[in-house]
């Protein structure tokens, strides 16, 4: 077994990992990169990429399907699924080769195999034919990600799916019962019915998407039931079985005990990280009770030679934090005062209409100790948003009553994803209310509909009425516009 030394190792080529990995190398850090799969981790393999490109066809799919509405007719689209894999298998093939480029640019040093802690600076690898090496370094960086939950009784294989399979689109069910009413199960069951096949949701909490504005995954739910599919709440599922050529999903929703026949079913019940394979607690890295890694604001673990980033260090699950993770901690092993200091950590929901978030709900806010006020501004008020016929949904921003500090901003509808950047970069620099009123957006654009929002919250609005705030508990009669 040989040994190579490195400043530092990364353990995990995932959106957290490699980011980590080409900035110690930026640093001065003679680094390695350490994976058993292909460069991205799931986020490029199996997850954000695939499944992006995924939604954006299915999206086209839909579009054509309406188009006549504008005017243009086309003929019923046929969906080649072969080809649309062959698409989706390109688009993945072009960013790990991408990441590749930039990792051999950056003389990060690839190591493919299963890494193992054997000392608090040292790992081994075993390769794919049972060849080992050690590497040693002064730091490493765990970024192993998480893997998908398997439910008792759903066994992953042909029949139930994972995210992995399902982003593979190895058929097109008629009937797809999904379980798990999450972001990748919504996600990817969205695809699957624009594609065609009737979608049923199991979710077993009170509300599909939880944490999300109920105003908006209301939307979410109705697009749903457009499409010819069904959501069922507070629905666990027990087990299936094989009658003929259907499955048959038994679930119990509401105490009622409920069969669903389909032909594949979904597994999307969330993400597990497992450190625990690297041998990490036996070197004296401390895990929190549910399974994540202990870490500081630098990202150090009990064992000050190693870090841990991603999904692996704990919720929220995103792949962008997981980035911004990775050149934090590899800042902090360079000898940087890099620490996790930011405002704004944005999300986005690839459902239809998209959802994206950032910053502090209505909830949040007052449970923060604010006073919070409230301005919206709907799509369907949008010159923009009308004239490319998607006008659903909305722009919620939440401010501070006395100070007009803006807190958070929910946005659902077309480009929510895109749109909500300009929030984040608002948060993060300490916007107020009125410095987005203030910023003139170009016309037409989506983008208004934000500084609408928060002219609507200042009782300013131009293209809605601004009608006056309903009295609160605390009021003796008066109102504010907002």
């Amino acid at each position: 077994m040989g040994t190579q030394t490195f400043d530092a190792v990364v353990i995990g080529a995932g959106p957290g990992g490699y980011v980590a990995a080409i900035r110690l190398a930026q640093l001065g850090q003679k680094t390695a990169l350490v994976d058993r799969e292909e460069l991205g981790g799931v986020c490029i393999n199996w997850g954000c990429i695939p499944s992006k490109a995924l939604i954006a066809a299915a999206n086209l799919v839909e579009d054509a399907k309406r188009a006549s509405n504008r005017g243009i007719f086309v003929e019923a689209p046929r969906v080649d699924l072969a080809k649309l894999r062959e698409f989706k298998d390109a688009v993945v093939k072009k960013m790990v080769g991408g990441i590749g480029f930039l990792e051999k640019g950056n003389t990060v040093s690839v190591v493919k195999g299963d890494a193992v802690f054997v000392a608090p600076g040292a790992v081994e690898v075993t390769g794919a034919g049972g060849e080992k090496t050690r590497l040693e370094a002064k730091a490493f960086i765990v970024a192993t990600g998480a893997h998908p939950i398997e439910l008792p009784g759903f066994t992953f294989g042909p029949d139930v799916w994972s995210a992995r399979e399902a982003v593979d689109v190895p058929e097109l069910p008629a009937r797809l019962v999904c379980i798990g009413g999450g972001v990748i199960g919504m996600e990817l069951g969205t695809v699957y019915a624009k594609l065609g096949a009737q979608v049923t949701f199991l979710e077993a909490l009170p509300q599909i998407l939880t944490g999300i504005d109920p105003e908006a995954v209301r939307l979410v739910q109705k697009g749903i039931r457009q499409r010819g599919g069904a959501i069922h709440v507070n629905a666990k599922a027990k087990g299936y079985e094989r009658r003929g050529d259907a499955l048959v999903v038994k679930a119990e929703v509401e105490g009622k005990e409920l069969e669903l026949p389909c032909e594949r079913i979904l597994c999307a019940v969330g993400f597990r990280p497992a450190p625990q394979a690297l041998g990490v607690e036996a070197v004296g890295v401390r895990l929190t009770a549910r399974g994540f890694v202990e870490v500081n604001e630098q990202y150090r673990t009990s064992v000050p030679s190693i870090f841990a980033i991603g999904d692996v260090a704990g919720p929220p699950l995103l792949a962008h934090k997981a980035s911004k993770e990775g050149e934090i901690a590899a800042e902090a092993i360079a000898g940087m005062k890099s620490a996790r200091d930011w405002v704004a950590l944005p999300a986005a929901i690839f459902t239809d209409p998209e959802i994206a978030t950032v910053g502090l709900s209505e909830d949040e806010a007052r449970r923060a100790g604010y006073d919070p006020i409230v301005g919206k501004f709907a799509f369907g008020a949008l010159g923009r948003a009308v004239a490319i016929d998607h006008a659903e949904g909305f722009v919620k921003v939440i401010g501070d009553r006395a100070s007009k500090l803006l807190l958070g901003v929910t946005i659902c509808g077309p480009e929510a994803s895109d749109l909500i950047a300009e929030a984040a970069l608002a948060l993060e620099m300490g916007a107020y209310l009125e410095d987005v009123a203030l910023t003139i957006h170009a016309h037409p654009t989506l983008p208004e509909a934000f500084m609408e929002a928060c002219k609507a919250a200042l009782g300013e609005a131009i293209h809605m009425l601004n009608r006056p705030e309903r009295p609160r508990k605390a009021d003796t009669g008066a109102t504010a516009r907002a």
